[in-house]
């Protein structure tokens, strides 16, 4: 059905002026920023299909190229690019509100906190490091590099020079996991280990190392597997889950503990 066809109260623009935005759902929303469809499906319609490509997942959405996007019969590169651009719009606005640059770090659920909009609905790993004073305090976070779908890579010498160059006393390291698992791999814990005894060599301290992914986060430091309800809110009913056997803490013979 062609929305022109519709009742009145039941198109998307119709309703919005009504009503205001917030009663749209996901596929209404998205059929505005369409705005047409094709000879035999509606902009509502077409919405729908992407939503249901996405699994009714904003977060899926942000994830999905713009090439995915446009695969959709009524999609084209131009309206890709116009979804694109308003679903990063939403990511910036939200990662304005949620970073300062003095915040001051008491948990892995600060940092949580602070990267989840960088990192959440990405196809790819990105490795981060969050820099503090003796304070730990934020005094600045940089990408350190990018990965495929199961891996990413990390320059540790440049790591610690980077350090030394943010006059940091310690080091937070943050990835995501695409696969929506944050538990740890070998490797994980291989690049945790080697970053924390490099930049002890040079009085620095790895303070954590963070994995994010859809709806839970990992830190190394506490051995713990945190749970939130991110699908709904990212800073909803945190709480830890079964705790794991994971640890970034190197055998005694090697180091001491990362915390100060």
């Amino acid at each position: 059905m062609k929305i022109a066809e519709m009742f009145p109260e039941e198109r998307p623009r119709e309703k919005a002026k009504k009503f205001g935005t917030q009663v749209l759902t996901l596929a209404e929303l998205l059929a505005i920023l369409l705005r047409t469809g094709t000879g035999k499906a509606s902009a509502l319609e077409v919405a729908r299909q992407l939503v249901e490509k996405a699994e009714g997942s904003l977060t899926r959405l942000l994830g999905m190229s713009a090439e995915r996007i446009g695969e959709i019969d009524g999609i084209g590169p131009a309206k890709a690019i116009t979804l694109k651009a308003a679903l990063e719009l939403g990511r910036r606005m939200f990662l304005e509100d949620m970073t300062r640059p003095d915040e001051a770090v008491v948990g892995p659920d600060a940092v949580f906190r602070r990267m989840f909009p960088r990192l959440r609905g990405l196809d790819h790993e990105q490795c981060w490091a969050v820099f503090l004073n003796r304070n730990k305090r934020i005094i600045g976070e940089e990408l350190l590099s990018r990965g495929g779908m199961s891996e990413t890579t990390l320059d540790i010498p440049a790591l610690v020079r980077l350090t030394l160059e943010k006059k940091a006393y310690a080091v937070i390291l943050v990835h995501n996991h695409p696969s929506g698992d944050p538990h740890p791999g070998k490797a994980d814990l291989e690049l945790t280990r080697r970053a924390q005894l490099s930049l002890k060599l040079m009085g620095l301290v790895l303070l954590d190392h963070v994995i994010i992914a859809d709806a839970a986060y990992f830190s190394l430091e506490s051995e713990t597997l945190y749970c939130t309800n991110a699908m709904i809110s990212p800073f909803s009913n945190m709480s830890p889950c079964l705790p794991s056997t994971a640890t970034m803490r190197p055998s005694t013979a090697e180091t001491t503990s990362s915390m100060p």
